[in-house]
């Protein structure tokens, strides 16, 4: 499983949100290609950034933070938040970006999914954030009647690579990772699953090592207040990616 380390932009600095909710903010760095090359440093391997303000407003606004940090570091790197059509894909594809998440987008417009899979085979990801079981969309502000694990078996089949699973009512919260939800979406899926949402120590991370299949787990707030070491994290999970 490979601990991914979170950047979430907002007005162009490092940020989290509580819950997602977009008046709940904590500035953390105003650099994020230096914050970026520290979790690097570290030794992470894949770095997660979402462009909050994107993911708010339908459109990309940090694009060029997004690119100082892909400049800065070696690292794989996934980017969510505003993506609504192949323009906006193609973008980050050709400044480097390996994996480009989709959201609301994929509820949406279901053929822009598949038109995007089509064009970028291999690069591209679904996020599924979802309250209650319930799929989540526009920055979390408007919870759908889709059914979580649904959606994901629908996206599967259009050739997605992969799905990043977000408890919202746990996400920035501290308080332990959704294993119940996270062993059923991965048990649902042939694809990798990554999970985020609520990681607040180590002792988390050890049990989300026991989910059977799970790729990849996303910390952000947890890293930045210093409740987990990334680098313990990092080393605990070493060898089992």
């Amino acid at each position: 499983m490979l601990v991914i380390p979170a950047i979430d932009l907002k007005d162009g600095v490092c940020v989290r949100l509580q819950q997602g909710k977009k008046d709940a903010v904590t500035v953390y760095s105003r650099d994020p290609a230096g914050t970026a090359k520290k979790w690097e440093s570290m030794g992470a391997k894949v770095l997660h950034v979402v462009d909050l303000d994107g993911a708010f407003t339908g459109s990309q606004q940090n694009l060029n933070r997004i690119v100082e940090i892909r400049k800065s570091v070696r690292m794989t790197m996934e980017v969510g938040g505003g993506i609504r059509s192949i323009t906006d894909i193609d973008r980050l594809i050709s400044a480097g970006i390996d994996h480009v998440i989709i959201g609301t987008a994929a509820i949406e417009d279901p053929s822009f999914v598949m038109e995007a899979c089509n064009t970028f085979p291999g690069r591209i990801f679904i996020g599924i954030d979802a309250k209650d079981g319930k799929v989540a969309v526009k920055g979390w502000e408007e919870v759908s009647a889709i059914d979580a694990k649904e959606l994901a078996k629908r996206v599967e089949t259009v050739g997605i690579s992969g799905i990043i699973y977000t408890d919202i009512a746990r996400d920035g919260m501290l308080t332990g990772p959704n294993i119940p939800a996270l062993e059923d979406m991965v048990r649902t899926m042939k694809i990798p699953v990554i999970a985020s949402g609520g990681i607040a120590t180590i002792d988390d991370v050890k049990n989300l090592m026991e989910i059977k299949n799970l790729w990849g787990a996303i910390t952000g707030k947890a890293i930045y207040s210093g409740s987990l070491d990334l680098k313990d994290a990092l080393k605990l999970t070493a060898g089992t990616e």
